[in-house]
């Protein structure tokens, strides 16, 4: 992965240049606009990470040119408390993510990890809300309850509604909480790397080996590994992490020297596992000795009184990094978020929130700060939402539909309510 760094302080240019190298990200560094510009007409850039405040150009001007362009590149732009506008501006624009300076290395990292879905993270111990629906507490009481055991565990659900979170939890109230907590992206790795990744390799037994490499299995050494988007892994690794969970041992390529293996595996996809099977892309053996145990991570849409906490706890959360004071949200806009579907499950939440958080001028977060305003495809299901918002208020219903109190009377009655 090729990172742009633009950023004219030549000190925190060299200390994130320092820290994405270590990370094994390929690095590119420039200290203006016009330098950025001519950096990205001669490489193909992963991703790009650019002060605001640059000694010509800056770089909200280089994210428009960006768009202009039609380059789509994942932007990040870093800011200090005293711009948070310049932060506003950059997503309204279509920046990813911001950063507030001083940058700290593991917020740094682990939104690079996001942002780029690199094959493998080392988590940090993170709080878990309590939900409050019956679907999400039956799921977090079996990953309670299994955690303390070494039984191999698969999380079902759809992409963004908290397996990791599950997976973490597991780890988290077993007896290996104080090792490491290892994530990988099964369908983030080349093929041609994937045996020296997972068991590791040593120097000279390929070209680029110039030290000895440690794999997953060594890394997460009596600790738990989560086998993320599993359903993704290519055939040829699924026969050699089988052969591993058989025997509990591995060599690294190049070695004689075999290791043996003392983790818990933790898998998730959001695949159909039996016709993964049944087509033959998944291996019927390999997936009896993952799924030992089948948990299932219900879609937000199955679990709306969760909803709302959850918006709180990301308000506070969000609010908190970038330091902005809120005090919650409008009526309206619980009620929007209650009656929206969530296809993008809890990771849409949180970023809905964050956008807010950001672009929000009132104290109240509401629809527009949310980007909830055109959600309602269905006119019905919007003249519902504005009437029990409204309390029943006919007269500021029409005026929030832009029609008159004799049309909206017709269409009530076309749809059959009062």
């Amino acid at each position: 992965m090729k990172i742009l760094v633009v950023e004219d302080n030549l000190i925190l240019s060299g200390m994130l240049k320092k820290w994405l190298q270590k990370a094994e990200y390929e690095v590119l560094t420039a200290i203006d606009e016009p330098q950025a510009r001519n950096i990205l007409q001669q490489n193909q850039i992963d991703l790009i990470l650019s002060d605001v405040r640059l000694p010509h150009g800056d770089g909200i001007h280089l994210l428009d040119w960006l768009f202009r362009t039609r380059q789509n590149i994942p932007f990040i732009v870093m800011t200090d408390y005293a711009c948070c506008a310049d932060a506003v501006r950059a997503i309204k624009l279509g920046a990813e993510d911001y950063l507030l300076k001083p940058v700290h290395k593991e917020s740094l990292l682990d939104l690079m990890h996001g942002l780029l879905k690199q094959p493998a993270v080392v988590r940090k111990e993170r709080s878990f809300v309590e939900r409050k629906s019956i679907a999400a507490r039956k799921t977090a009481s079996l990953a309670c309850r299994v955690a303390p055991s070494d039984i191999s565990v698969m999380i079902l659900g759809p992409s963004g509604s908290g397996k990791e979170v599950i997976a973490q939890m597991i780890h988290q109230y077993s007896d290996r909480r104080d090792k490491p907590f290892i994530a990988i992206n099964c369908g983030g790795i080349p093929g041609d790397l994937l045996a020296s990744e997972f068991f590791g390799a040593v120097k000279g037994s390929f070209t680029g080996a110039l030290t000895d490499i440690k794999g997953y299995f060594e890394t997460s050494k009596g600790g738990t590994l989560f086998l993320d988007e599993i359903g993704n892994m290519p055939h040829a690794m699924q026969q050699l992490l089988l052969r591993v969970l058989q025997e509990k041992e591995f060599t690294p390529v190049g070695s004689r020297k075999v290791q043996r293996t003392d983790i818990r595996i933790i898998s998730a996809t959001n695949e159909d596992m039996e016709k993964a099977i049944r087509e033959g892309r998944f291996r019927e053996d390999l997936y009896y000795r993952l799924a030992e145990l089948v948990i299932v991570q219900p879609p937000l849409v199955e679990c709306k009184d969760d909803i709302l906490p959850l918006a709180e706890f990301f308000r506070k959360e969000h609010s908190r990094r970038i330091r902005v004071a809120n005090e919650g949200f409008t009526d309206e806009a619980k009620e929007y978020m209650l009656r929206y579907n969530w296809p993008g499950n809890v990771r849409e939440l949180s970023g809905k929130i964050k956008r807010a958080v950001l672009v929000a001028d009132a104290p109240l977060l509401g629809i527009n700060d949310l980007d909830l305003n055109n959600v309602f495809t269905d006119e019905k299901e919007k003249i519902q939402c504005l009437l029990v918002k409204n309390k029943g208020n006919v007269s500021q219903t029409a005026i929030e539909l832009c029609c008159s109190r004799t049309a909206l009377y017709k269409k009530m009655k076309k749809y059959g309510l009062k």
